[in-house]
């Protein structure tokens, strides 16, 4: 190869030079270039969430001895920092009976939490480490949240840190039986790859809000995972920080969003397009005294609009127990009202 030779070689490698002949160098094209410009906004926008809301994941180390064992056991999870000084939301299956908790941060710092209180009936519990000036995030509204919309997971799965996987919101209001037959109610489902360890990990949006709190994936399914909405996590902190417990007014039904059909929107003038739909009811509970059947759809509670399940919960929240009201529920084509008395369910604390 003669020394022209060398130089041209250069000259296309540096990206100075051209081919002769018939030979085209491959390149992308302009198309491509504005496909890869997307590409790279979509990365830039997850690796700022990322650095954002990582420092404030937590590792959760949560041990156990099992009844009649003296030996104990260490299970693994996730949580997300919400003050600087130390609280810490995370599940309540990941906490359940534990007899020392330990949160360890990005950076390696290993910190003992005690435990707040839970809320099985939410999977959700708060736990607080010892420290200050901790890195925290904001909790975002999930009530805002749309189907395709982008979100991102952080957790730990199988105790590697901090690591992150991106999906899109894949289904909003679905209801998820938990490990021990409880049904919990209002989750978002998405498409975000979730692994044994990511439980208690934040779900979060394009701007780095917490607007879900990842919870569980189905066995065998591919890329399905499940979230509790940040609204419910919310309500349910604010109950636990002021009460120990949450306390919530029962009306033993098993319910879920429902779209309403245009017709009856139209007819009966109704403010919304979604109810909650009745899916169960508890033999000798208050909606089955109250004469409220499976396949109900409720739009009102008291008078106030009710598209999803957390309006109940947080109506009966605020309701004094043992006090009627008033549903007004679409059955079949038909409006009607029906007159129910709360009473208390406590989640124990």
């Amino acid at each position: 190869m003669g020394l022209e030779d060398v130089q041209g070689a250069l000259a296309l490698i540096k990206g100075d030079g051209e081919a002769e002949g018939s030979q085209r160098r491959c390149e992308v094209s302009a198309e491509g270039r504005r496909d890869v410009e997307l590409l790279d906004a979509y990365s830039q926008a997850v690796i700022t969430v990322v650095e954002a809301v990582g420092p404030a994941v937590v590792a959760i180390s949560a041990k156990r001895r099992p009844p009649g064992r003296t030996a104990e056991q260490v299970a693994s999870g996730s949580g997300v920092l919400i003050t600087p000084d130390g609280y810490i939301l995370t599940n309540d299956h990941v906490v359940q009976g534990t007899s020392r908790l330990t949160a360890t941060l990005q950076d390696g710092t290993s910190l003992d939490a005690a435990l707040i209180g839970t809320d099985p009936a939410t999977d959700l519990a708060l736990i607080r480490a010892g420290g200050s000036s901790l890195p925290y995030v904001a909790m975002g509204d999930s009530s805002a949240l749309r189907v395709g919309q982008l979100v991102i997971a952080i957790g730990n799965p199988f105790g590697f840190q901090s690591t992150v996987s991106t999906g899109v919101v894949s289904a909003l209001g679905r209801a998820l039986r938990s490990a021990d037959g409880r049904l919990i109610e209002n989750i978002i489902q998405h498409t975000a790859p979730l692994n044994p360890g990511n439980s208690g990990g934040p779900l979060v949006d394009s701007r780095g809000r917490v607007v879900g709190l990842n919870t569980a994936i189905i066995a065998m399914a591919q890329g399905i995972g499940f979230s509790i909405p940040s609204d419910t996590a919310k309500w349910v902190v604010s109950q636990l920080l002021t009460l120990g417990r949450v306390r919530r007014g029962h009306l033993g039904i098993t319910a879920q969003q429902r779209p309403l059909a245009r017709r009856l929107v139209r007819f009966y003038q109704l403010p919304a397009e979604y109810g909650v739909e009745v899916m169960a009811v508890a033999p000798q509970s208050p909606a089955s005294i109250g004469g409220v059947k499976e396949g109900d759809i409720i739009v009102a509670i008291d008078g106030h609009e009710v598209t999803s399940a957390d309006h109940i919960h947080r109506f009966l929240a605020e309701w004094p127990v043992g006090n009627p009201v008033r549903l007004t529920i679409i059955r079949g084509q038909d409006r009607m009202e029906v007159e129910v008395v709360p009473v208390e369910a406590i989640s124990p604390g």
